[in-house]
């Protein structure tokens, strides 16, 4: 996917970045109406790609990606942008435990200001979090 450097530069988060650098929308496609479903979240970097993740209170987003993994990535914090992205669910155990030390070695640097408070320990991510590698499409 060929993309402007300030997109690039956007999605490619660093652990110097505030939660408002990390918080963007998705709108995906609801599995049962079919609508289209837009929310806010954190995207995460880990391991040279994007993720998205979250507890599980409020998977109606991840079982959406479950159902349709094509979707739209909001950029909306500084550089706006909408792109079209596909999701795949990470479901295996050492997977998902290379991907969360590395998000929570992130998230455990230094507060920003306006950083919001995440589990600080990897195993609480691995139990109770949704994982999903998001790939940008042309």
């Amino acid at each position: 996917m060929i993309v402007h450097d300030s997109v690039r530069r956007a999605i490619e988060i660093t652990p110097a970045s505030s939660a408002r650098d990390r918080t963007i929308d998705i709108t995906t496609i609801g599995r049962r109406t079919g609508l289209e479903r837009r929310i806010e979240i954190w995207f995460y970097r880990a391991l040279g790609r994007t993720y998205l993740s979250g507890l599980p209170s409020r998977p109606s987003w991840y079982l959406n990606l479950l159902a349709n993994p094509e979707f739209t990535f909001h950029l909306k914090n500084g550089v706006r942008a909408d792109l079209r992205a596909k999701a795949t669910p990470i479901t295996d155990e050492a997977e998902r435990r290379r991907i969360f030390t590395e998000i929570v070695a992130d998230l455990n640097q230094p507060s920003n200001p306006g950083q919001i408070d995440q589990p600080t320990h990897v195993e609480d991510w691995v139990r109770g979090s949704r994982l999903m590698e998001v790939t940008f499409l042309d």
